[in-house]
């Protein structure tokens, strides 16, 4: 699958906002503290992955009812869905000058019923030509989710006969939907009613 930038600007995937609020002193101390060990932007990428993904709990996973949806929220208070790992993971590439860009796929469950979308980021690192897809969305029983330039390795490959879909579109900013979801959520059990199936 190809991917395509919404906005042809590199620079808008490197942009902070509310939501991916790298300049937030928080957010600056995680990163300079991966970068002290990982000073190579590869190596940089991966540990931020790593961090995201095996430090802060998938909410739904661990029962957590709070609903995080500011990346320096995420990393302060340590959960979140995956949207909100997504967004604190973009905001850790960008705060070392790496784009990261936000993209979406439908899942289901497998028998095509109960249709989710699922995030993830697309980073593009120095001297790579195209984007690669990343999940942080933390590993469980049945899931392995590993950073990877080449081949992908998602918490879960999209299976199109059950009508599943691998959104090509990469988002600067996160999906009015998604975003939308995780403000209107008075807690996790609420989300979990109330999130995107569709974009």
């Amino acid at each position: 699958m190809e991917l395509i930038q919404r906005n042809p600007d590199v620079d808008a995937y490197l942009a902070a906002s509310e939501t991916i609020d790298h300049e937030h002193p928080l957010v600056r101390e995680v990163s300079d503290r991966l970068a002290d060990q990982h000073p190579d932007a590869y190596s940089y990428a991966e540990a931020a992955f790593v961090h995201v993904r095996d430090t802060i709990p998938h909410s739904m996973d661990s029962g957590d009812p709070r609903v995080t949806w500011r990346a320096s929220d995420v990393l302060e208070q340590r959960t979140g869905i995956c949207y909100a790992k997504s967004f604190a993971y973009a905001a850790l590439l960008r705060a070392r000058g790496i784009p990261a860009a936000l993209c979406y796929q439908r899942l289901t469950e497998d028998d095509g019923s109960d249709p989710v979308i699922h995030g993830l980021v697309a980073v593009l690192l120095p001297g790579e030509s195209a984007w690669a897809r990343q999940d942080a969305r933390g590993n469980k029983p049945g899931v392995d989710a590993r950073f990877s330039l080449g081949e992908e390795r998602l918490a879960w490959p999209v299976r199109p006969e059950l009508g599943e879909v691998d959104y090509p579109e990469l988002y600067a900013e996160p999906h009015p939907a998604v975003l939308g979801a995780l403000k209107a959520a008075q807690d996790r059990a609420h989300l979990g009613r109330t999130l995107p199936t569709d974009l």
